[in-house]
């Protein structure tokens, strides 16, 4: 039977490749915004992507911290979140999706779709302006933090046996999956999302692992592409992100096994609705002050 992991895997490796040429053109054109990349963003790229190894998520998290901080313009988020986690993302599905059991089928369907949703998502939010941004950022923290509450109260399902999808239920995983490709271009995670619709349809939700990893890698630098040529990201807090996030990845994916996530998981619930709040309530001014 034909093995499409050393092709998705492959591919893969081209699209990050694709992605840090166009990082490069899109920096030498605006070279000042890359310089002096901070600590503290090299740091927040450690630590949220090292959890987001452990099936966290960053972009939850990461987008709270530059609301909270003010370190990133709200209309910059979505773009500097997906240019400074292209590349450690890319990392975590060279780790995992040959790691864990899956349908290979489904994972070859489910994954390339994932990566076409990205970039008709993207497409359309590198273009939009602060407003929507705010409007957007703000409604997909909502969702964040509501899924993992979903989790922190065991009100998601555990899943089935199942490692793959067949007939009727593999196209509404096929065109869920494209969905929150799309919605990536919003800043919202695909992680949980993924865990919960697929434990629904009866997955294992271990098997959800290499999937959601190999539609994110893909997703991601797709999207990044697309914030590069608009220009749309913090070129330094995006590097810094993907300093901090390489060995956050790598010790997540080779040192740690299994960490207690409940009380962390508690804590970003908290801080996410609190930046969501405050992204609803910027746009809603903006709106007051344009009337």
């Amino acid at each position: 039977m034909f093995n499409p992991i050393p092709v998705l895997l492959g591919g893969l490796g081209l699209v990050t490749l694709l992605f840090l040429g166009v990082w490069w053109v899109s920096a030498q054109e605006r070279r000042p915004v890359h310089y002096r990349p901070p600590v503290v963003a090299a740091l927040v790229g450690l630590i949220t992507l090292f959890f987001d190894t452990l099936g966290i998520g960053n972009y939850a998290p990461t987008t709270a911290i530059f609301k909270l901080a003010k370190m990133v313009p709200d209309e910059l988020i979505p773009g500097t979140l997906s240019v400074g986690s292209a590349v450690p993302v890319a990392l975590e599905a060279f780790a995992f999706v040959a790691a864990i059991p899956v349908d290979l089928f489904t994972l070859a369907l489910l994954v390339p779709l994932g990566a076409a949703g990205g970039w008709a998502g993207a497409r359309v939010v590198s273009r939009l302006p602060r407003r929507p941004i705010q409007i957007g950022m703000g409604l997909a923290l909502f969702v964040g933090a509501t899924f993992m509450t979903l989790t922190n109260l065991h009100f998601i399902p555990g899943g089935g046996d199942a490692i793959g999808f067949t007939g009727a239920v593999l196209v509404t995983a096929a065109v869920v999956n494209f969905c929150l490709g799309a919605l990536m271009a919003l800043g919202i995670g695909s992680y949980a999302p993924s865990l919960l619709v697929f434990s629904v349809l009866g997955m294992n939700p271990r098997a959800a692992f290499p999937i959601m990893m190999g539609s994110a890698a893909y997703m991601i630098p797709v999207i990044g592409i697309r914030f590069a040529k608009a220009g749309r990201f913090d070129g330094a807090v995006a590097l810094a992100l993907t300093i901090g996030g390489i060995p956050g990845v790598l010790v997540a994916a080779f040192l740690v096994k299994s960490l207690p996530l409940q009380t962390i998981r508690w804590l970003v619930v908290a801080v996410v609705l609190y930046a969501a709040y405050a992204m609803l309530t910027a746009a809603r001014a903006r709106t007051a002050m344009s009337v």
